[in-house]
């Protein structure tokens, strides 16, 4: 089932997507509410009962609100290629990336759907995008197993994890981050596919094509499978020592073999030949069995400065002076 969050008649409702048509819920009830309700699928067929209008009469919004975005890194050629492309690191992928599915928390706030603008990240001028699948959390858990973390997901959409390079580069040079990096923007859609839509192979890995598309030029492509973990995996990492809850995101990590620019770079395509986003660039990701999602690259605003750090002298009272 695609269950979808539109704008029709100027009211935010959702509903069920078939084919070219939408059958939508006549209530103000959202999808996280229906994730926390664990109603989403009987909603669903509710909404299938209902009549259809067609999809191009509605907008398409990003399928929900999440209250968390875990953003992990599970595809091994991506972070080899990223480590040279973006900072500049030789050598291939660090032994603790095996250990454990790693991630940072994203920002919920910055969430956008499908054919929304993406304005440039303040004193941004190395835009890169990332194609991703996320899924979405529908039961609320805590140090899950691999095997019981799969029967915690709802369903999966297309994420897009917009990543400013030139300062997510500097910030991290800190040891931390990404922060302003990944702020401005991440998108998700075009809708929410039911998990029971989708049969994972032997091992529990989801055989989906990808497919990354600059101005409907094919820059990058790659199978959903060469995850180094599964989505139950990741679930279960996020769980340990900690809930994870309905509605919370967690993304797969950019896909190898050219799911974003500053792979590609790290694997020696010039930036010349394909240079880093800009105002205007139109960028088209497809994932099989879920959708596509299409953004365009707009002006941002202007960077607010802020001052340097103050420089303290490391011999300094601690202590107030009595005056």
């Amino acid at each position: 089932m695609r269950i979808a969050s539109v704008l029709h008649d100027d009211a935010v409702r959702v509903g069920v997507v078939v084919d070219d048509h939408v059958h939508v819920l006549d209530s103000a009830v959202t999808v996280l509410d229906l994730l926390r309700s664990g109603s989403l699928l009987e909603a669903g067929t509710d909404a299938l009962r209902r009549p259809a209008v067609a999809l191009d009469s509605v907008r398409l919004l990003a399928p929900l609100q999440p209250p968390t975005v875990r953003d992990f890194v599970t595809f091994e050629e991506h972070v080899e290629g990223v480590r040279r492309g973006v900072s500049g690191e030789a050598g291939g992928v660090p032994d603790a990336w095996y250990d454990a599915p790693t991630f940072y928390f994203s920002n919920p706030y910055a969430t956008i759907g499908p054919d929304d603008d993406v304005p440039v990240p303040p004193g941004c001028s190395v835009l890169d995008f990332e194609l991703e699948v996320a899924a979405v959390i529908g039961r609320t858990g805590r140090d899950l197993s691999p095997t019981d973390a799969t029967g915690h997901i709802a369903g999966y959409t297309v994420l897009n994890d917009w990543s400013a390079r030139d300062v997510q580069g500097r910030e991290m040079q800190v040891g931390l981050g990404p922060a302003k990096g990944k702020d401005t923007a991440t998108t998700l859609g075009p809708w929410l596919v039911t998990a029971d839509e989708f049969t994972p192979d032997p091992d529990g890995f989801l055989p989906l094509a990808l497919h990354a598309a600059i101005n409907g030029r094919t820059v990058g492509e790659d199978l959903l499978s060469n995850m180094g973990w599964t989505f139950g995996d990741l679930v279960a990492y996020a769980s340990r020592g900690t809930e994870v809850r309905p509605g919370d995101v967690l993304g797969s990590g950019t896909c190898g073999n050219g799911g974003c620019l500053g792979e590609l770079w790290g694997r020696g395509v010039a930036r010349d030949e394909l240079p880093p986003l800009a105002p205007g660039d139109v960028v088209t990701l497809t994932v099989e069995g879920i959708g596509t999602l299409t953004n365009r690259v707009v002006p941002g605003v202007e960077r607010v400065e802020i001052p340097p750090a103050r420089v303290r002298p490391r011999t300094r009272p601690t202590q107030k002076e009595n005056v």
